[in-house]
């Protein structure tokens, strides 16, 4: 397909001045301490009245019960800046939404609004970080597209740097994909490509990101595509960066694909569902991580109400069922794995419950601690080390 389609607009400006570069993720190492958990929830016809935290012992795996500490309206996903200085989040409201940036106290870690800027599109659902520290970037799902928004040196956002529309062909269900539907966004691992899921399209799209000034622009090969109706909604690199697995929300499965790093390029190498076998029930796959130590896989299930955990071949990235672990509530549209890697703490949304999960780094089977906090309509969770 000509590449000039599938990109309907383009805004690229000149960056602002940075002074936030940080660390690599390799450069921080995990360690079994207190951690703040922020938590994004949905506002709307719920009780919840925006950004919650509440504290995490990853020593005992014990959990204080949550507050609000940012009044923000859905603010459905929320991610701490590497510095741990800085929260950011995106608004769902349609037309309306935005990208919020705050201020994390470095004592109390309570939350202070820096700025709001509308999010160029309608629904953002993800937002993440470029590898410098120095960008966020979102994605818009009703509207189908995606920003890049720089950080200033005082943690606000400045004026976008880009603004893409996802275009191509449409996947088969006319009510799910009637448009491009933007879900996931990240940075490859060395920066210079941003991926994006598209639900709508059953594609993971690829752009170049110049990390000088924040522009966004095609690539070639400028896609990989998923089976007809799959609905690609979020994807995970393992931990060397040369594999992409992607869970597709509408038929429940994960797609393995090797990175061409120099190339820009994804080729599909395997796909797995996330279900028991026999299982006949609604579903609609959610979250996916890799441990940090890159041996397994996580894929959350909504209507089977379960974590599917995989054991990630070595060699080949291969991925075997390990097991099916129920979340103990409704709907886990959401879960995270903690800094130390002992924990996985699942948002059940329409349980109002985050319930906790022991991690063995063995086999990488789960195990319920019995711990659990209420949150209204809970839907993101992140974590920031309580000092």
């Amino acid at each position: 397909m000509n590449i000039t389609r599938r990109v309907l607009a383009f805004l690229v400006v000149s960056a602002a001045p940075f002074a936030l570069l940080v660390g690599s993720a390799a450069d921080r190492k995990p360690a079994a301490g207190q951690y703040v958990v922020y938590v994004g929830t949905y506002t709307t016809k719920t009780e919840s009245k925006g950004i919650n935290t509440f504290r995490f012992d990853a020593a005992t795996g014990k959990m204080t019960p949550a507050q609000v500490t940012a009044e923000s309206p859905d603010p459905s996903f929320v991610a701490v800046h590497p510095s741990g200085k800085y929260l950011y989040a995106v608004n769902e409201a349609g037309k309306s939404s935005m990208v919020s940036a705050f201020a994390i106290d470095g004592a109390t870690k309570a939350l202070t609004p820096l700025n709001q800027l509308h999010a160029l599109g309608e629904d953002p659902c993800y937002i993440s970080f470029d590898r410098t520290g120095r960008y966020v970037f979102i994605a818009n799902y009703s509207s189908g597209n995606i920003a890049a928004f720089p950080i200033l040196s005082d943690g606000k956002l400045g004026k976008a740097t880009a603004a893409v529309q996802d275009s191509g062909t449409l996947g088969p269900n006319k009510e799910r994909q009637e448009g491009p539907h933007a879900h996931w966004i990240e940075a490859s691992p060395d920066n210079r490509f941003l991926l994006v899921a598209d639900l709508g399209l059953d594609e993971v799209l690829i752009y170049r990101f110049d990390a000088a000034t924040g522009s966004v622009t095609p690539s070639q090969p400028a896609f990989a595509r998923l089976k007809p109706g799959a609905g690609p909604r979020h994807a995970a690199f393992n931990r060397s960066g040369k594999l992409l697995f992607v869970a597709s929300e509408m038929d429940s499965t994960v797609t393995s694909f090797s990175w061409d790093a120099k190339k820009g390029a994804l080729k599909e190498t395997g796909a797995v569902s996330t279900l028991p076998a026999g299982y006949s029930g609604r579903n609609e796959v959610a979250e996916i991580a890799v441990h940090p130590n890159g041996k397994f896989l996580y894929v959350s299930n909504r209507g089977n109400e379960s974590i599917a955990v995989f054991a990630i071949h070595q060699g080949n990235g291969a991925l075997t069922l390990v097991a099916h672990v129920p979340t103990g509530g409704k709907e886990p549209r959401h879960f995270a794995i903690d800094p130390s890697g002992q924990y996985l703490l699942a948002e059940n949304q329409l349980s109002d419950s985050i319930a906790a999960f022991r991690i063995d780094a063995t086999t990488g089977k789960l195990t319920a601690t019995g711990e659990a906090v209420s949150v209204p309509s809970p839907v993101c969770v992140t974590f920031v080390a309580a000092k």
